[in-house]
């Protein structure tokens, strides 16, 4: 079950994702009803975390409803889509309250960056996060090229996992139960934001330079749906691709990970509390434009996809002089 949210007609709802498609959740439990003889109930249908497990409100509901849409064909079901360009597609979760997010989780992008990947049993996970409010992107907007600094900006595919469920101190055995579903992440980064390049060294300038560099704002793009845990029997077996102007950069799997998701979650847990609706990105494979010092440019279309869940799609604008 893929559920996105979308602005339609100046009003925000929810709805069963196809590439092509999406289909409203209010009408198509309308049309259940109908069809049935029997009311389909949906507590709440607005926030898409009611919809998805552990223990969304509306979970069972539109698990069940899910389940009867894709049975349908021909014109019934045609009466339910909407085309994909009639609609805004919208960032999956409008408001998470944290986006965590990975470096240096495939070991071949750790190689192609000029380090080595220590093994799992000898380190431990790099965490980061961005600010939700500004470096969110919805699927279709553009991914701005900072004017302060837009000359080495990159591209990062990531499999995003949101957590549907409190989560402390989560052993790594159970941890895929606390997950709601997953995502795809964009994690643009600014290889080469330097502030005030005639500034006194620090020690830690370096270190600095990079976290400035992942804040930018647009630099998380998100989406286009949540692919339900549930229809995700193993998340380190998904194909994560990425590519700019229809070349590929970057092709791989989840399996190649040196941390796991379950691990991830866990790892996290024991340091902060994770709440329904957080979104942690798990880092990305080899084929970034920094290894052969290719960036994006304005005009430039990125589309990244990890099958099921869809392909989440952004061209690159330079900011505007004039909009801030």
């Amino acid at each position: 079950m893929r559920v996105c949210r979308f602005g339609f007609d100046e009003m925000v709802l929810t709805g069963f994702y196809a590439d092509d498609y999406v289909i409203p959740i209010d009408q198509a439990a309308e049309a259940y009803s109908r069809e049935n003889g029997v009311e389909m109930l949906l507590p709440s249908t607005e926030d898409p975390m009611d919809l998805l497990p552990p223990d969304g409100i509306s979970y069972e509901s539109a698990r069940e409803l899910f389940a009867w849409v894709d049975r349908l064909t021909g014109p019934e079901r045609e009466e339910l889509m909407v085309p994909i360009g009639d609609v805004r597609l919208l960032v999956p979760i409008a408001q998470p309250s944290k986006i965590l997010l990975l470096a240096g989780n495939y070991a071949k992008h750790v190689a192609e960056r000029g380090g080595v990947a220590a093994e799992r049993q000898e380190t431990f996970p790099y965490v980061f996060m961005k600010p939700p409010s500004t470096t969110l992107t919805r699927p279709g907007d553009p991914i701005i090229l900072p004017r302060v600094s837009p000359d080495h900006i990159d591209w990062e595919c990531e499999l995003g996992v949101v957590i549907g469920r409190r989560c402390r101190h989560v052993a790594e055995d159970d941890a895929l139960q606390y997950i709601a579903g997953y995502t795809i992440i964009n994690d643009i980064s600014d290889r080469s934001y330097k502030p005030n390049p005639g500034r006194k060294p620090r020690e830690r300038d370096k270190f600095f330079d990079w976290m400035h560099g992942k804040w930018h704002d647009t630099f998380c793009p998100m989406g286009p749906c949540i692919l339900s845990a549930d229809a995700v029997p193993d998340p380190q077996a998904l194909p994560i691709q990425l590519a700019v102007n229809g070349e590929v950069k970057q092709d791989a799997s989840t399996a190649e990970m040196v941390f796991p998701v379950a691990a991830v979650v866990s790892f996290i847990s024991q340091m902060m509390t994770l709440q329904p609706g957080d979104v942690i990105a798990t880092g990305t494979p080899s084929g970034v434009g920094s290894a052969t010092g290719t960036y994006l440019r304005p005009g430039d279309l990125v589309v990244a996809t990890i099958e099921p869940i869809g392909s989440l799609v952004n061209p690159v604008e330079a900011e505007d002089d004039d909009e801030y």
